[in-house]
């Protein structure tokens, strides 16, 4: 069983900074890309930022140049570095990986639950 469980979300006010992180953990063989994803209320979930196992990044436009996604393959860990945060990156964000189970399998893909973030005006 592999669970994602992330961490850091929280209320915070309009400028200020959080750090997400989010640990894999059960039978794991390795893990291919990670990302954060996010939603609002009303609104479809969307991709914020997305990172390969050699550290290729890909970002929202909302992203680029405030957030900054990295990753520890060590200790199965991705995180999002979120600065000059605004009203409207308050959402929940969601931890996303493509996990392989064992030397033969494919590549499936695993959620978190969630954590809310809060961006006070």
């Amino acid at each position: 069983q592999v669970q994602l469980v992330e961490s850091g979300g929280g209320l915070v006010q309009a400028g200020g900074s959080l750090r997400l992180s989010c640990v894999a953990s059960g039978s794991i063989f390795s893990i291919g890309p990670m990302g954060w994803y996010r939603q609002a209320p009303g609104k479809e979930r969307e991709l914020v930022a997305s990172i390969t196992p050699a550290s290729t990044t890909n970002y929202a436009d909302s992203a680029k140049g405030r957030f900054t996604i990295s990753r520890d393959n060590y200790k199965n860990t991705v995180y999002l570095q979120m600065t000059s945060l605004k009203p409207e990156d308050t959402a929940v964000y969601y931890c996303n990986a493509r996990i392989r189970l064992n030397s033969g399998s494919g590549l499936y893909e695993y959620w978190g639950q969630g954590t809310q973030v809060t961006v006070s005006s």
